[in-house]
């Protein structure tokens, strides 16, 4: 895992060369809205797109996690379907819905059966390369999400030149962020980690706790501010030394939301001292984004070593598809 993460740089100029290189069937249309259909590390990607897209696209994006689609999905739906492995239960189910409903779909997958019902009924297909863990995956799905969107005009290509910044933003502070993922992960080691973040890094803050969980066999959450203003906060009452604050900063954010981490900041140092904020780099949206994707992933592989874990066993999860699957 330690390599695939290394790699992340690498990952995310091969995924712009897919992007780039893929001729798509579908012809340009206007759409009434669009879903994004993927769960897990196949699913994090729409996450982030979303929260990149909100300021940009002029019709809803929704991203959906689950065996259905929304009622609203129809011939005026571009619905993108996201599996790495191409087997996914859920998503298969929601991509038999889209085909049902008229929907124009484009799938992004390594293969499986989500590309055999591709193949089979001419459907857009953005082949990703195979063979690894799919939460380590996320720059080739994210990045065909992106062309998917710009194909049909509903965003610009501006992204491009993000991510090609993002790259060398990671290849030339790689071991500066080694070195900060080493200082963080022993600071948090043996404690709950709650990440904190604004709206538009939520989709970021998801990433690093499915991470935590995945890689670091623990358990984790995260909430968003202002909206844990209205809720969580008041949950900040008892002890927690046993808990480890995370919150990212990012030079974009909103002034009220700054003013508010300050003062939230006040009342978890009631309880806890353990409070550590990771201030993200970049002049762009995707090169804060990746610089905290690519440092929060490096924790949580150094979490597995301290905790002598093998960061890229999931054999719970192996359980439940097995179960599952005898139903």
């Amino acid at each position: 895992m330690k390599k695939l993460v290394e790699a992340f740089p690498k990952q995310l100029d091969e995924a712009l060369k897919i992007g780039i290189g893929y001729k798509f069937k579908s012809t340009s249309k206007k759409f009434q809205n669009v879903v994004i259909t993927g769960l897990g590390g196949s699913g994090i990607g729409g996450s982030i797109v979303q929260n990149f897209c909100f300021n940009l696209i002029s019709v809803p994006l929704v991203v959906n996690k689950d065996y259905f689609l929304p009622a609203f999905v129809n011939e005026k739906t571009l619905v993108i379907v996201c599996s790495y492995s191409g087997n996914t239960e859920e998503t298969l189910e929601a991509m038999d819905a889209a085909l049902n409903a008229g929907a124009t779909i484009v799938c992004i997958t390594s293969g499986g059966k989500i590309g055999e019902i591709a193949k089979d009924n001419k459907l857009d297909c953005i082949l990703v390369p195979s063979g690894m863990p799919p939460r380590s995956c996320l720059g080739y799905s994210m990045v065909q999400i992106l062309f998917a969107l710009a194909h049909f005009k509903l965003i610009g290509l501006e992204f491009v030149a993000q991510i090609q910044a993002s790259i060398k933003l990671l290849d030339e502070g790689q071991k500066d962020i080694i070195k900060s993922a080493k200082s963080l992960s022993k600071k948090i080691s043996g404690k709950l980690p709650i990440i904190y973040s604004s709206p538009a890094y939520e989709g970021v803050a998801i990433r690093f706790r499915q991470q935590i969980n995945e890689n670091s066999k623990l358990l984790c959450w995260h909430a968003v501010i202002p909206e844990m203003n209205h809720n969580e906060l008041v949950g900040w009452r008892d002890n927690a030394e046993d808990k480890a604050v995370i919150i990212f900063r990012n030079s974009d954010d909103y002034a009220r939301v700054n003013a508010r981490i300050d003062i939230n900041k006040a009342v978890f140092k009631k309880y806890t001292k353990n409070i550590f904020e990771i201030e993200s780099k970049g002049d762009s949206y995707f090169e804060r984004a990746f610089y905290l994707i690519h440092l929060t992933d490096w924790v949580s592989v150094i979490l597995a070593e301290i905790r002598e874990l093998d960061a890229t066993e999931v054999k719970v999860i192996d359980f439940l598809k097995g179960s599952l699957a005898k139903i």
